[in-house]
């Protein structure tokens, strides 16, 4: 394509295929991508621990969020039992670096495909079962993990746990909270890229079309039963990799803190941040992980004016949690993606947009 220097040109012109393809088409949205990615690399640098730490587990969150999202908004395949996949890949990781003294980074993989492996086997059932009944048989998942993990004492521990090491390269080892930061923020990158690329695939376009309406994927070719497992793999491996990364931040495994609360935690996570969205999970994540943290900041500014406050507060938790969902859902059920979406396109047209 020849292009006349002396005609003024507007717009985007795509002249092959992979500038047709790319993930972000126009120029100025891809350096303002790699903006955004360097601010948060430089973000430790000027933020204090008890910031980045917060930051850090705000990433793993992310990362099993758009583990799950893969699975339930993306694919339609609703689960409940992503905090015993939260369990299977930190305890895999803790008992391949604790008893076998294979290092974390041999572990940390292998704890991605046992979950992986574990999720497809749970995933089976999806073939007969959809909706209601699949959560059920998700939920069913739950309680069997945690039954085995807390009844299997010689390889778990049982209900005491595990304790963990960081991990380390040669004689440096992601004790700070910066240097977990960054490890927390490369997996997240890789994350992030390969769920953009991968609905951008024939794998990725089948999963949609199975929850868009799987009778109708089943009659253009698409094998169910071969794609619905496949899903429950993918996003069993994400949901692996963040509880192997959770439990070495934490350097501590433990059932409890795998209970069915941790699951409606991250359900509530894509619901809150957009079902079918990789960014909305980020979004999602970032919100119900730091909500906690407000909420006790807000009851310890207000305790000092109202001293008997902080007793009625410290249980207002799980009623704000729900308030919080209920208003998505009836508001805006396409999430905190869906507003930042808003916000964006108003702004694009500003001072020129009107209301039809």
């Amino acid at each position: 394509m020849v292009r006349n220097p002396f005609v003024m040109q507007c717009g985007e012109f795509h002249v092959d295929y992979r500038q047709d393809m790319a993930i972000w088409k126009i120029a100025r949205v891809r350096w303002r991508i790699f903006m955004i990615v360097a601010l948060f690399a430089l973000f430790p640098m000027v933020a204090t621990d008890y910031v980045v730490g917060l930051a850090t587990l705000c990433g793993i969150a992310a990362i099993g969020a758009i583990g799950l999202n893969i699975l339930t908004g993306f694919t339609g395949q609703i689960s409940i039992g992503v905090g015993a996949f939260l369990g299977v890949g930190g305890y895999t990781s803790a008992i391949l670096t604790t008893k076998l003294g294979l290092s974390f980074w041999v572990a940390f993989p292998l704890a991605g495909l046992t979950t992986a492996l574990v999720g497809a086997l749970f995933g089976i059932p999806s073939l007969r079962l959809k909706g209601l009944y699949l959560a059920i048989a998700t939920l069913a998942a739950q309680v069997i993990i945690l039954f085995v993990i807390s009844r299997w004492d010689s390889l778990t521990g049982g209900t005491a746990g595990l304790v963990l090491n960081r991990p380390q390269i040669g004689s440096f080892t992601f004790m700070s909270e910066t240097s977990y930061y960054y490890l927390m923020f490369v997996v997240l990158l890789i994350t992030i890229v390969f769920s953009l690329n991968l609905f951008r695939t024939r794998v990725g376009r089948a999963f949609i079309a199975i929850r868009d309406r799987d009778i109708a994927a089943e009659v253009m070719g698409i094998d169910l039963f071969k794609y619905k497992v496949l899903a429950f793999f993918v996003s069993s491996f994400f949901v692996g990799i963040a509880g192997a990364l959770l439990g070495h931040y934490t350097m501590i495994v433990s059932p409890e803190l795998y209970s069915i609360s941790v699951s409606i935690e991250y359900l509530a996570m894509i619901l809150v941040g957009g079902l079918g969205s990789v960014f909305g999970s980020l979004y999602g994540a970032v919100f119900i992980t730091l909500m906690p943290v407000v909420l006790r900041s807000v009851v310890d500014v207000l305790s000092g004016t109202f001293p008997g406050l902080e007793g009625v507060l410290v249980g207002m938790k799980e009623v704000v949690f729900g308030v919080v969902i209920i208003l998505f859902l009836v508001y805006e059920p396409d999430g905190l993606n869906k507003i930042w979406s808003n916000i964006k396109n108003y702004f694009r047209l500003w001072p020129f947009s009107y209301t039809k």
